[in-house]
């Protein structure tokens, strides 16, 4: 292997009259003058004499070739392999050419793509194509994970990719891209099965119903039975009206649809500390019966009528309502009063957050699950709420002022551009954007999963200081990702064919992107049935269900259909009208169970198959 062509200090030509090239490989350029260089294969090409393609352009020019021929590569005559090398760092000077390459040992590659142990990293994947490099690793760093390739598992080959998650203290924050099946929430589930291990506290907003961890595969090295919890909205947890703060029943209401200014002021002036939601809402409607009484005259005509005791004393305040607040607009009120409605009926506020809390403060994982406009009120209150409480605590640790200690946590969230939306603000957003840009400081982070990068927030898409970059199609969405990571053009060109569970990892901590796999899950989605399998089976119940209902009243004909509806309604087992009961026989036809043919009479008759 030599270096070929014009070099610079990052990117050089390499060719090789016997072996191929493979993406991703790691070389060591032998550098007469600047010593050994790592560097890897970012482009692969075989050039060979006997078909009638020009290799010019991208990868070799006419001059590379005159080049080739006169260090000793016979081009009419053999198959020569070209490879473009990026040097991972940055040589002083441009590359010498003709300088020879070699494969590296582990020693020698540590330092660019291991920066933790398996210990005390999250181990995610392998970095695909260093096998070679593997084979002279330290014991400590092999049989660590299985990987799935092709639908079948296979031992570990490659060097481990374990992500530093100590270093999220200087590089805060995750992203985990990709379309549809590349492998986006697989890779979501190997990472929180890391951070259980690891006994972070995580918090997961779960709108599809997935992260469950009770389903093992295979035989997982660790067992994460007691190390999350799953809790529903609106059942399980859910916010206690009477801690509310004003600031935060305004981002509540606003989550079911956004407040005009008028409404927030209305929130702010009829919500009271320690209300409770009966003593809220009938303020709220008492002000609109007066609004919509309209005259301080008519609602003293109304305490005047009314009875001594607690109706004198409603009527006594809504003048005193009227009088402070006569020029609220109505709407504005009708406004609050029905976004309160729905906010009520969801039944978040039959609950608390202290279940949450207290696994949080255990270091479990918490999978937060619920319809999605649910879970976004929800979602948009609780981290909002422990932001605050954790930022509290390590405040008063500068101030001397003493706060009720609050752990450090994650939160991860699936479907990230609907909680924060480019160009479209919400209040899940707000407080997205501050623990994005000052979570940091305080010890939480995020962990965003989207297959829409262009539609999340571009303030926090540039905080992501780690992505996890799966398959990708849409061109605006690779737009996105090269602006955002150090992709280079030829890597942005593979996104749309990755495979599952391939994955691009750009770290900001290391200052470069490594392509690796996700190594195999140890547990499993509840989803992960094939929805035809599923199919098949309840096609097969069916018709069992056909054969317990008709086979007693075999042999029949079509005319006796209406009286065998009547005998099963009657025995309890079931209303049908004919045309169910013809569609259920035509059913154990197409199976074999029943065969049917007209008779004399021109009438279609059922018999048994073996009769």
């Amino acid at each position: 292997m030599k270096v070929a062509g014009i070099t610079n200090q990052q990117e050089i030509f390499v060719v090789s009259e016997k072996r191929n090239f493979r993406l991703n490989e790691l070389l060591i350029i032998e550098d007469p003058n600047q010593g050994d260089l790592l560097g890897e294969v970012v482009v692969a090409h075989t050039f060979n004499p006997f078909l009638p393609l020009q290799i010019g352009g991208e990868i070799a020019d006419d001059e590379m070739i005159d080049a080739l021929k006169k260090i000793g590569y016979e081009i009419e005559t053999e198959t020569v392999y070209i490879a473009k090398v990026r040097v991972l760092k940055e040589a002083k000077y441009p590359i010498q050419t003709g300088a020879s390459l070699r494969e590296p040992t582990f020693d020698e590659v540590k330092p660019f793509f291991v920066h933790t142990t398996p210990e005390e990293g999250l181990l995610i994947g392998v970095i695909k194509n260093t096998d070679n490099v593997a084979e002279n690793m330290d014991d400590s760093f092999k049989n660590l994970l299985e990987v799935v390739e092709n639908g079948e598992v296979h031992p570990q080959r490659d060097i481990p990719y374990l992500y530093a998650i100590r270093n999220m203290h200087q590089y805060p924050h995750v992203g985990i891209f990709g379309g549809s099946g590349s492998g986006k929430s697989y890779g979501m589930r190997v990472l929180l099965e890391e951070l259980m291990r690891q006994g972070v506290p995580t918090l997961m907003v779960d709108p599809h119903y997935e992260m469950e961890f009770t389903q093992t595969v295979g035989n997982p090295p660790f067992d994460y039975t007691n190390r999350a919890e799953i809790f529903q909205v609106g059942q399980d947890v859910g916010v206690n009206f009477i801690d509310i703060e004003t600031r935060e029943l305004k981002n509540l209401i606003g989550t079911i649809s956004e407040l005009s200014e008028s409404m927030q002021n209305i929130i702010e002036i009829v919500h009271r500390k320690q209300d409770s939601v009966e003593s809220f809402k009938g303020r709220i409607m008492a002000l609109l019966e007066v609004l919509e009484i309209g005259s301080e005259e008519k609602i003293r005509e109304q305490y005047h009528s009314a009875e001594p005791g607690l109706e004198k004393e409603a009527w006594a305040e809504r003048i005193q309502l009227y009088k402070r607040f006569s020029s609220l607009p109505q709407t504005s009120v009708q406004g609050v009063l029905w976004r309160f409605n729905s906010l009520h009926r969801s039944g978040i506020f039959n609950h608390t957050t202290k279940p949450l809390e207290d696994a949080l403060q255990e270091g479990k994982l918490i999978v937060m699950q619920g319809n999605a406009a649910l879970l976004q009120v929800f979602t948009t209150f609780v981290c909002d709420k422990f932001y605050k409480m954790r930022r509290a605590y390590k405040d008063g640790e500068k101030t001397g002022v003493k706060e009720k200690p609050f752990v450090p946590f994650i939160i991860c969230t699936d479907e990230a551009h609907q909680f924060a939306p480019q160009h479209v603000p919400t209040p899940s957003k707000a407080i997205f954007k501050e623990i994005a840009q000052e979570g940091r400081k305080y010890g939480v982070f995020l962990v965003f999963a989207t297959q829409r990068p262009s539609l999340l927030d571009h303030t926090i898409t540039a905080q992501l200081n780690t992505k996890f970059i799966f398959r990708t199609v849409r061109a605006s969405d690779m737009q996105t990702l090269q602006e955002e990571t150090d992709l280079s053009r030829e890597d942005v060109k593979r996104l749309p064919y990755l495979q599952s569970g391939d994955v691009f990892i750009s770290e900001s901590s290391t200052g470069r992107t490594v392509f690796g796999r996700i190594r195999r899950n140890h547990t499993e989605s509840p989803h992960s049935a094939n929805p035809f399998d599923e199919l098949r089976q309840m096609k097969r119940q069916s018709v069992q269900k056909y054969e317990e209902l008709i086979l007693s009243y075999v042999p029949f004909n079509d005319s006796f259909a209406d009286q065998i509806c009547k005998q099963l309604e009657a025995k309890g087992q079931g209303t049908y009208s004919v045309r169910t009961l013809i569609t259920m026989a035509d059913k154990l036809v197409e199976q074999g169970v029943l065969t049917k043919k007209a008779n004399m009479l021109g009438m279609t008759e059922y018999k048994k198959a073996d009769e």
